[in-house]
Protein backbone atom coordinates (compact mmCIF):
# COMPACT_ATOMS: atom_id res chain seq x y z
CA UNK A 1 0.00 0.00 0.00
CA UNK A 2 2.34 2.69 -1.20
CA UNK A 3 0.54 6.01 -1.28
CA UNK A 4 -2.48 4.38 -2.92
CA UNK A 5 -5.26 6.88 -3.33
CA UNK A 6 -7.89 4.18 -2.66
CA UNK A 7 -6.23 2.80 0.50
CA UNK A 8 -8.82 2.91 3.29
CA UNK A 9 -7.71 4.97 6.28
CA UNK A 10 -9.23 4.74 9.77
CA UNK A 11 -10.88 8.02 10.79
CA UNK A 12 -10.90 9.30 14.39
CA UNK A 13 -12.98 11.65 16.49
CA UNK A 14 -11.34 14.13 18.86
CA UNK A 15 -11.25 11.45 21.58
CA UNK A 16 -9.17 9.17 19.30
CA UNK A 17 -12.03 6.74 18.81
CA UNK A 18 -12.40 5.15 15.37
CA UNK A 19 -15.54 6.54 13.75
CA UNK A 20 -15.22 5.04 10.28
CA UNK A 21 -12.93 4.98 7.30
CA UNK A 22 -12.38 6.81 4.04
CA UNK A 23 -10.16 6.44 0.99
CA UNK A 24 -6.79 8.10 1.50
CA UNK A 25 -7.58 10.61 -1.27
CA UNK A 26 -10.76 11.73 0.55
CA UNK A 27 -8.95 11.88 3.91
CA UNK A 28 -6.33 14.19 2.35
CA UNK A 29 -8.81 16.27 0.36
CA UNK A 30 -11.08 16.92 3.36
CA UNK A 31 -8.25 16.91 5.97
CA UNK A 32 -10.05 14.26 8.02
CA UNK A 33 -8.64 13.28 11.42
CA UNK A 34 -6.84 9.94 11.36
CA UNK A 35 -4.00 8.02 13.04
CA UNK A 36 -0.40 8.03 11.93
CA UNK A 37 2.90 6.60 13.11
CA UNK A 38 6.43 7.90 13.48
CA UNK A 39 9.67 6.19 14.47
CA UNK A 40 12.90 8.02 15.27
CA UNK A 41 15.64 5.63 14.10
CA UNK A 42 18.96 5.90 15.92
CA UNK A 43 22.17 3.96 15.48
CA UNK A 44 24.27 2.59 18.37
CA UNK A 45 26.33 5.83 18.36
CA UNK A 46 23.13 7.83 18.96
CA UNK A 47 22.89 9.35 15.47
CA UNK A 48 19.42 9.88 13.99
CA UNK A 49 18.42 8.81 10.48
CA UNK A 50 17.25 11.80 8.43
CA UNK A 51 15.69 11.46 5.00
CA UNK A 52 14.12 13.57 2.29
CA UNK A 53 10.70 12.66 0.98
CA UNK A 54 10.16 12.16 -2.73
CA UNK A 55 8.48 14.96 -4.69
CA UNK A 56 5.51 12.66 -5.38
CA UNK A 57 4.36 12.33 -1.73
CA UNK A 58 0.74 13.36 -1.15
CA UNK A 59 1.58 15.68 1.77
CA UNK A 60 4.74 17.75 2.31
CA UNK A 61 6.53 16.46 -0.83
CA UNK A 62 10.29 16.90 -0.96
CA UNK A 63 10.63 17.86 2.71
CA UNK A 64 13.12 16.43 5.15
CA UNK A 65 11.99 14.12 7.94
CA UNK A 66 13.56 12.37 10.90
CA UNK A 67 10.89 9.71 11.39
CA UNK A 68 9.75 6.75 9.37
CA UNK A 69 6.01 6.45 9.42
CA UNK A 70 2.67 6.83 7.79
CA UNK A 71 -1.07 6.55 8.16
CA UNK A 72 -2.83 3.73 9.97
CA UNK A 73 -5.03 1.78 7.57
CA UNK A 74 -8.64 0.93 8.34
CA UNK A 75 -8.71 -2.19 10.52
CA UNK A 76 -4.98 -2.00 11.26
CA UNK A 77 -3.61 -1.91 14.80
CA UNK A 78 -1.36 1.16 15.28
CA UNK A 79 1.63 -0.95 16.39
CA UNK A 80 1.31 -3.08 13.24
CA UNK A 81 1.33 0.14 11.20
CA UNK A 82 4.53 1.22 12.98
CA UNK A 83 6.25 -2.06 12.11
CA UNK A 84 4.92 -2.04 8.53
CA UNK A 85 5.95 1.55 7.79
CA UNK A 86 9.45 1.09 9.23
CA UNK A 87 9.94 -1.94 6.98
CA UNK A 88 8.38 -0.30 3.89
CA UNK A 89 10.20 3.04 4.09
CA UNK A 90 13.64 2.06 5.40
CA UNK A 91 13.80 -1.74 5.21
CA UNK A 92 14.17 -2.04 9.00
CA UNK A 93 12.72 -5.17 10.60
CA UNK A 94 13.08 -7.13 13.81
CA UNK A 95 14.29 -4.26 15.98
CA UNK A 96 12.97 -3.43 19.44
CA UNK A 97 10.67 -0.41 19.44
CA UNK A 98 10.44 1.91 22.44
CA UNK A 99 7.29 3.97 22.86
CA UNK A 100 7.50 7.73 23.03
CA UNK A 101 4.57 9.84 24.26
CA UNK A 102 1.67 9.94 21.80
CA UNK A 103 0.68 13.30 20.40
CA UNK A 104 -1.79 15.19 18.25
CA UNK A 105 -1.02 17.37 15.26
CA UNK A 106 -3.20 19.54 13.05
CA UNK A 107 -2.59 22.09 10.31
CA UNK A 108 -4.21 23.01 6.98
CA UNK A 109 -2.79 19.85 5.35
CA UNK A 110 -3.20 17.09 7.92
CA UNK A 111 -4.88 16.26 11.25
CA UNK A 112 -3.96 13.15 13.19
CA UNK A 113 -3.18 11.32 16.41
CA UNK A 114 0.43 10.12 16.40
CA UNK A 115 1.79 6.85 17.72
CA UNK A 116 5.47 7.61 18.25
CA UNK A 117 8.42 5.30 18.84
CA UNK A 118 12.17 5.16 18.69
CA UNK A 119 14.52 2.29 17.92
CA UNK A 120 18.20 1.53 17.62
CA UNK A 121 19.33 0.03 14.30
CA UNK A 122 22.81 -0.99 13.26
CA UNK A 123 21.98 -2.70 9.97
CA UNK A 124 21.62 -1.43 6.42
CA UNK A 125 18.94 1.11 5.49
CA UNK A 126 17.00 0.35 2.30
CA UNK A 127 14.95 3.24 0.92
CA UNK A 128 11.57 2.68 -0.63
CA UNK A 129 12.10 4.56 -3.94
CA UNK A 130 8.49 5.85 -4.06
CA UNK A 131 8.83 7.52 -0.66
CA UNK A 132 12.48 8.27 0.17
CA UNK A 133 14.76 10.28 -2.13
CA UNK A 134 17.83 10.61 0.13
CA UNK A 135 18.94 9.75 3.64
CA UNK A 136 21.87 10.00 6.05
CA UNK A 137 22.77 9.60 9.71
CA UNK A 138 23.17 12.83 11.70
CA UNK A 139 24.17 13.40 15.28
CA UNK A 140 21.41 14.99 17.37
CA UNK A 141 23.36 18.29 17.41
CA UNK A 142 23.76 18.19 13.60
CA UNK A 143 20.03 17.55 13.25
CA UNK A 144 19.18 20.44 15.59
CA UNK A 145 21.41 22.72 13.49
CA UNK A 146 19.50 21.61 10.35
CA UNK A 147 16.16 22.17 12.11
CA UNK A 148 17.28 25.74 12.83
CA UNK A 149 18.52 26.27 9.24
CA UNK A 150 15.80 27.75 6.98
CA UNK A 151 17.49 26.10 3.96
CA UNK A 152 16.34 22.73 5.34
CA UNK A 153 12.56 22.39 5.04
CA UNK A 154 11.38 19.74 7.50
CA UNK A 155 7.99 18.13 7.95
CA UNK A 156 6.08 20.53 10.23
CA UNK A 157 4.22 17.69 11.92
CA UNK A 158 7.38 15.78 12.81
CA UNK A 159 8.95 18.97 14.14
CA UNK A 160 5.78 19.84 16.06
CA UNK A 161 5.60 16.42 17.67
CA UNK A 162 9.28 15.58 18.22
CA UNK A 163 11.38 18.77 18.19
CA UNK A 164 11.70 18.87 22.01
CA UNK A 165 12.65 15.18 22.09
CA UNK A 166 15.43 15.63 19.50
CA UNK A 167 16.71 18.75 21.22
CA UNK A 168 16.87 16.84 24.51
CA UNK A 169 19.29 14.40 22.82
CA UNK A 170 21.65 17.10 21.51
Amino acid sequence: MHEQEDELVALLDDGNRIIGSAPRSVMRRDNLRHSATGVVVRNPAGDIYVHRRTPTKDVYPGRYDFTAGGVVAAGEEPFHAVVRELDEELGITGTELTRLPEGDYADENTRYHAYLYTCVWDGPVRHQPEEVAWGAWMSPSELVAKLDDPEWSFMPDTVGLLDAYVRSLA
